[in-house]
């Protein structure tokens, strides 16, 4: 009986191990930025008592939290 040996330093990294292409990174700043800013103007429509307003910046900062939370499940290693 003999033993087989495989040398793995030879083979490509897996897709997940692989670096991060850098248009890749851009999209988690510009949610964030966005997402600071629609919760920022929904505080301001809600003081000012614009409901309508309000509700808008409600559903824009609803949607961009739910964007980073997919971006976050479909960028991590797994």
């Amino acid at each position: 009986m003999s033993v087989r040996t495989t040398d793995t330093g030879s083979h490509a990294a897996p897709a997940s191990r692989q670096a991060v292409p850098a248009s890749r990174g851009f999209a988690r700043p510009v949610l964030w930025l966005l997402l600071v800013v629609s919760a920022t103007c929904n505080v301001v429509a809600s003081v000012s008592n614009l409901v309508v307003v309000s509700v808008v910046f409600g559903v824009i900062t609803l949607s961009l939290g739910a964007a980073l939370v997919m971006h976050h499940y479909r960028g991590r290693r797994r």
